[in-house]
């Protein structure tokens, strides 16, 4: 059992190099200590000699790199570098990593290609170094906690190798530590950087060291008044409470040495950023934070956390619901303790952790403790160890959360490992948004606002045209380009990968067919009640003929039945004598001169429910038939089909007159209105010469007619001395769609063309 007086205790606790929970902030003798290699050397000996050759290599191409670059404090750079990478030998991280930190300036300030870094380092090292390098571009621009937390994410998703955040952690650490030549503007935005980005991935890494060094350090530079304050108080209440706390020291020796129980006991000791916290968080004076001192006690193995805690409670009482057992169920990065709060002798609260060598290791050095484990032996025992906690940070990344407020959002938008489920991309304006692997600039677009999506026409990925469906990566500026009239495309749906994408494109698209459809279906009953000598009543919906024609029909409202009809699931002709015998009885009789007009509206005379005219604006309502594809000056019929909406065919289409057979009361009669409002797609075939640069002629001769091509089919058939080549060809009518084929008629590789026809 380790006996120390209170005196050792308190040194450790005032010490920069204890195991205290105040941060330390170095003296400049010791950066000076870490601006030669030899000072990193003597923290290597758990490399192998192969290893240390291979990270002298990288020094010396640091050196060489950043000769004649000078820190803001006068310094040569290369003492930056060094003390980073002692920081992650004080870790045990492999050599590769070691290596990564020495050069992790090299590409960024020095010019140095990945590619030299490559061939003279090997590929590992060279993307720890490319990664350490798209961290250091990132700027974190807005003060918003949800971009913070955004942001921390973010980093956390870029570095796919793990390895790459302990080393960035090490970089702001030093940093930290060695900002006093800085302006005082620079400085705040660094520490403000540090308390809301590194120092809460430092946590949730496991790292508690780093953590509370990054915290302590960032208020010290932030709130250096309350800083000065609070340490001259916590140093005064150190003599205050040296009795006290002398007394417990004696008392939980001596109890332990009657148990036999072997154990190290440490003082322990809030940092000033915690006891500021606390005192903001519950409105506490100095003097009514009473846990400033602790106690920390270590044991050999998981049995004896048990007797301890048992031999504390039989030594003082406990405080009723301050006992909580982290070994049992670990907090999710990984720490794992006994905490049990006692009532000392004088009436005072006393906080006591108490967890082995293994679980002190996790707590104070976290992730990193799964490398200083792995380099204290190559047995069973060790490496089962080392793959414990590796598989345990893993999970951790996976599934880590949080006790702080925002939890729940970590959880609720990502899921961390080292690759990465999730993208982490920017808007225009900086603004960090969290997508599922794939996702598109549509769902980006919605992720914005459902009106971006709606009215999405095109994208820039960093400031580039990409096509709608392009996958978007971590770090991607994102720039949505929208126009007034656009509509979502049906054709989305199978490339969106978002839920919210999906179900605002579903819900547009339905909207959008019901009111169209609506909007046509009181058409054609306005057309069919015009042949039977009636105009459409201007009656409110709740008029009693709209209500015995919505109970007749089963419909549950006007706008309903409207809709049916537009979609081809009510019949207009038979809606509309229902109607007019509905009016009859209601007084209202049929006019002749309607009458004549409406029943024989078509040249040929054929009976229909009145003549629609189309113009290209009537949206999925209307659709034109894939087997014919009519155009304006095409002479046409309307086919009613059940649920479909109305299916537009060429009048001698043979598809369409096989359906007139079957079903001659869905058809009516529909005709193109003057000034057709878009273009129109039709399909030509043409035979071909074969031959070098045939298609760029064809695509050639379709532009010069100003003419668009919107797909092209040139079969499977093998490559012979002429093909057979098929377009969809987007013209305004027959007129255009015959200029265009006299223009391809005109190209030299073109035998012969002509309009597909079913």
């Amino acid at each position: 059992m380790a006996t120390r007086s209170f005196a050792t205790a308190l040194k450790e606790l005032a010490t920069p190099g204890s195991r205290r929970l105040a941060a330390k902030t170095p003296t400049p003798t010791d950066d000076a200590a870490a601006a030669s290699f030899a000072a990193l050397t003597h923290k290597l000996d758990y490399l192998d000699a192969a290893d240390i050759r291979k990270v002298r290599d990288a020094y010396r191409f640091a050196d060489e790199a950043h000769l004649g670059q000078f820190r803001a404090s006068g310094e040569p750079y290369i003492t930056h570098p060094i003390a980073v990478a002692g920081l992650c030998a004080d870790w045990k991280l492999d050599a590769q990593a070691i290596m990564a930190a020495l050069m992790h300036d090299t590409i960024e300030d020095r010019g140095v290609t990945k590619a030299e870094l490559i061939e003279r380092f090997g590929a590992a090292t060279a993307d720890l170094v490319d990664g350490l390098t798209k961290l250091d571009k990132l700027q974190f621009s807005t003060r918003e906690e949800s971009q913070a937390e955004s942001f921390r994410k973010m980093l956390l998703a870029m570095a796919r190798d793990v390895r790459v955040i302990l080393v960035k952690l090490a970089d702001r650490l030093h940093n930290m530590r060695t900002m006093e030549a800085m302006v005082a503007a620079k400085r705040t935005r660094i520490a403000r950087e540090t308390q809301d980005i590194y120092a809460p991935i430092a946590h949730r890494l496991g790292l508690n060291q780093t953590y509370r060094e990054l915290q302590e350090l960032s208020f010290q530079h932030l709130r250096p008044w309350r800083h000065s304050a609070l340490s001259k108080a916590v140093q005064k209440a150190r003599g205050y409470r040296r009795d006290i706390v002398e007394r417990i020291q004696r008392d939980v020796d001596k109890a332990f040495a009657q148990n036999k129980l072997k154990m190290h006991v440490y003082g322990r000791e809030k940092t000033l950023f915690s006891i500021y916290h606390k005192m903001r968080e519950k409105h506490l004076t100095f003097a009514q934070v009473n846990d400033i001192f602790g106690f920390r006690i270590v044991v050999a193995n998981l049995p004896e956390c048990y007797l301890a805690l048992g031999v504390l409670h039989q030594l003082y009482k406990p405080v009723p619901g301050r006992f909580k057992d982290y070994i049992a169920i670990p907090k999710a990065n990984g720490y794992q303790s006994l905490h049990t709060t006692l009532v000392s002798p004088l009436g005072t609260a006393v906080e006591f952790q108490i967890r082995t060598e293994q679980m002190h290791a996790v707590a104070e050095k976290g992730i990193a403790a799964h490398w200083m484990y792995k380099s204290k032996g190559s047995g069973p025992v060790h490496s089962q160890e080392a793959q414990r906690l590796g598989a345990m940070w893993l999970q951790s990344l996976i599934d880590i959360q949080d006790e702080t407020r925002d939890a729940s959002e970590f959880l609720e938008h990502v899921k961390i490992d080292l690759f990465p489920d999730a993208v982490y991309v920017f808007t225009p304006k900086s603004k960090i948004l969290a997508l599922p692997r794939g996702a598109t600039p549509v769902d980006f677009a919605y992720a914005i606002h459902s009106d971006v999506g709606d009215h999405c026409v095109a994208a820039k990925v960093n400031g580039e045209p990409v096509a709608l469906r392009t996958e978007l990566r971590s770090g991607d500026v994102v720039e949505i380009i929208t126009a007034p009239g656009a509509k979502p495309n049906p054709a989305w749906l199978n490339f969106v990968r978002t839920g919210r994408a999906r179900s605002k494109i579903r819900h547009y698209l339905k909207t959008m067919e019901q009111e169209e459809s609506q909007e046509l279906g009181a058409k054609m009953l306005a057309q069919a009640l015009r042949a039977e000598g009636l105009a459409m009543p201007a009656d409110a919906p709740d008029s009693a003929v709209w209500q015995q024609l919505i109970r007749w029909s089963g419909n549950r409202s006007r706008d309903e039945l409207l809709t049916d009809i537009g979609l081809g699931r009510k019949i207009a002709t038979i809606v509309a004598k229902r109607m007019a015998r509905l009016l009859g009885e209601h007084g209202t009789r049929p006019d002749a001169v309607t009458l004549t007009m409406g029943r024989y509206a078509s040249d040929d005379g054929t009976h229909a429910q009145g003549m629609v005219q189309l113009d290209g604006s009537e949206g999925a309502s209307v659709r034109m038939a894939p087997c014919c594809r009519p155009i304006p000056g095409d002479a046409i019929v309307g086919y009613l089909g059940r649920g479909e909406g109305l299916v537009i065919h060429t009048a001698e289409c043979g598809v369409g007159k096989r359906l007139y057979e079957r079903d001659s009361e869905r058809w009516m009669s529909v005709e193109w209105a003057e000034q057709p409002t878009r273009a129109f797609e039709t399909g030509v075939t043409l035979l071909l010469k074969n031959g070098k640069g045939v298609l760029a002629e064809v695509a050639s001769a379709v532009a010069a007619a100003e003419a668009d091509i919107t797909h092209i089919d040139m079969g499977d058939e093998p490559a012979s001395a002429s093909t057979e080549l098929r377009l969809l060809l987007s013209v305004r009518d027959r007129l255009h769609l015959a200029d265009v084929i006299r223009t391809l008629k005109r190209s030299s590789p073109v035998l012969r063309v002509a309009r597909v026809k079913p």
